[in-house]
């Protein structure tokens, strides 16, 4: 599902967000362009197409599926940041033909996975850090067409907009 958070069905992936905020699991919704508004100052891409260091604006609606993100300049405003993509595991040969495995389990292997990234990406253990994390989940329709296994791993603030990176920042 490389390709960043963005997952749909005909073509286009979409994928559902999850958000950790203060030990709560927080479950929304983004979707296609409204996910992450696109901005003049970035630019909209596949959410299936974001990266571990790209900067991105966070989305202002809340919706089951997203599409696209807003890119912009970690110099510029923004509140979250992909940290790491993680792939889930398949069995070996199963790579386009595996069942989509269910959100709760893909939400379990996210939160580990997730964890796990952190402290390398940040510099400090999630756990003394001031900063959360949240991730985007593949959704069933990008899984069964192919091009979605990835959770893409993002740090997010508490509504404080951020004009750099937090990688090695030891936030």
């Amino acid at each position: 599902m490389r390709a960043a958070p963005r997952i749909g069905g005909t073509g286009t992936a979409r994928r559902a967000l999850v958000v950790l905020t203060a030990g709560a699991v927080v479950l929304g919704t983004l979707s296609g362009c409204s996910l992450f508004g696109q901005d003049k100052k970035g630019h909209a891409v596949s959410a299936l197409a974001a990266k571990p260091g790209d900067c991105v604006i966070a989305p202002t609606a809340i919706t089951a599926e997203i599409k696209d993100v807003t890119v912009v300049p970690c110099s510029q405003p923004h509140q979250q940041e992909v940290y790491a993509l993680a792939a889930y595991p398949l069995p070996a040969g199963t790579e386009k033909t595996a069942a989509y495995p269910g959100a709760a389990v893909l939400k379990a292997f996210a939160d580990g996975a997730c964890l796990s990234a952190f402290s390398g990406y940040v510099g400090t253990d999630y756990h003394d850090s001031s900063l959360y994390f949240t991730y985007l989940l593949p959704s069933a329709r990008g899984w069964q067409a192919g091009d979605d296994r990835d959770v893409t791993c993002v740090i997010t603030t508490t509504g404080a907009k951020r004009t750099s990176s937090v990688k090695g920042s030891k936030l």
